[in-house]
């Protein structure tokens, strides 16, 4: 397999370097509008719900042409203008000084700056809004999220973080899997026998699946997504697919959930409608399908309340209007129930890699 390791690492300083740029454009407009007695404002592509729509071409939810204005002069907005103002330089210092933070630190570092956020979320809602005006994501930002996933398979990385720099790691060396991280997710992606991506919902079945060799007897890189996948893990996805030409099959629960964790991975999300770089559009979800919880007569639990509205809610989601997506909800809504990865274990703690994986996998081919 052709080494692309240059184009990799060009890429991602060539990405820093519009970033840093980008900062400064927007400091230099605060700067001007301040000598000439202006009062500065941000103008972000508006994150509302009306201002949200699903690009059919793109496969993806994407943002459309409306703007929000957070202005000095209005005193309403100044608390907000301020804390984004903040936020920018913060990330300029971060990504100029090639250091790292997450998203809980973020909050914390900005009392030692006595910038006022209410809360973790208001923060963490502050820091999208940088990545709308900006129109890069936070990862970009040195930015992560404390929940990390892993990931396991033959697959040799080259690190690119300050202090690794040219160190190679086979992520099929440690038997429990390397965790999506800062450094991985920016490791250059040099070698793979894989033939495969293999996204599961569950870290326990993840573990099984490392213990049952599934990265050998398939060719498989083993990902797992430790429920709704982080935007680091989405990101590495995409890059096996583009970089790598491996296709991305995702095994989840058999519930609705599940299902929306599968459409996360191969179309993104409303709340990320501002980024086009998370998404595997033609990623493969495999079940568990509410049609195999009649088919391999599965063991089943009720589903709640919130399950059923749920149901409802995506039956008015343009993806799911067609095909498999649609079928799938229904018959949920038919059944009322719903079954967990680990159901299988009924008939046997590798019924699920012996006989399920095989059976779905050879499926896929005609999807």
């Amino acid at each position: 397999m052709k080494n692309n390791k240059s184009k990799t690492a060009k890429t991602a300083e060539a990405r820093k370097g519009k970033l840093l740029l980008t900062l400064k454009n927007q400091g230099l407009t605060i700067y001007n509008d301040l000598e000439n007695g202006k009062f500065p404002q941000f103008s972000i592509p508006s994150r509302s719900v009306s201002n949200i729509v699903y690009d059919k071409k793109l496969r993806q939810y994407i943002l459309g042409n409306s703007s929000a204005v957070r202005s000095a002069r209005n005193m309403s907005q100044l608390r907000s203008y301020t804390q984004l103002s903040w936020l920018a330089f913060f990330v300029n210092r971060l990504v100029k000084e090639g250091k790292s933070s997450t998203l809980r630190d973020i909050y914390y570092s900005s009392q030692a700056f006595e910038i006022d956020f209410e809360d973790q979320p208001e923060s963490d809602n502050i820091i999208v809004d940088l990545e709308a005006l900006l129109s890069f994501p936070r990862e970009d930002f040195h930015i992560f999220p404390e929940e990390r996933s892993s990931v396991f398979g033959d697959l040799t990385i080259e690190y690119t973080v300050p202090g690794y720099e040219g160190k190679r790691v086979n992520l099929s060396d440690h038997p429990d899997g390397y965790l999506i991280g800062p450094s991985l997710s920016s490791a250059e992606l040099i070698d793979t026998s894989a033939e495969l991506v293999i996204a599961i919902e569950k870290g326990g079945l993840f573990t099984r699946f490392v213990e049952e060799k599934v990265h050998k007897k398939f060719k498989a890189i083993i990902v797992d997504t430790a429920g709704q996948a982080p935007r680091s893990t989405r990101s590495l996805l995409k890059r096996l697919n583009t970089e790598l030409g491996l296709p991305v099959v995702i095994l989840a629960d058999g519930d609705v959930y599940g299902e929306h964790i599968a459409m996360v991975i191969k179309s993104g999300s409303a709340n990320a409608a501002h980024l086009r770089e998370l998404t595997v559009p033609d990623a493969k979800w495999l079940g568990v399908w509410a049609t195999d919880i009649e088919k391999y007569k599965l063991p089943t639990i009720p589903m709640t309340e919130s399950d059923i509205k749920r149901i409802y809610d995506l039956q008015k989601d343009p993806r799911y209007q067609e095909g498999n997506w649609k079928t799938q909800l229904e018959v949920f809504l038919k059944l009322k129930r719903k079954a967990e990865l680990e159901a299988f274990s009924k008939y046997g703690l590798t019924n699920i890699t012996d006989k399920y994986l095989p059976e779905k996998l050879e499926l896929s081919k005609s999807l």
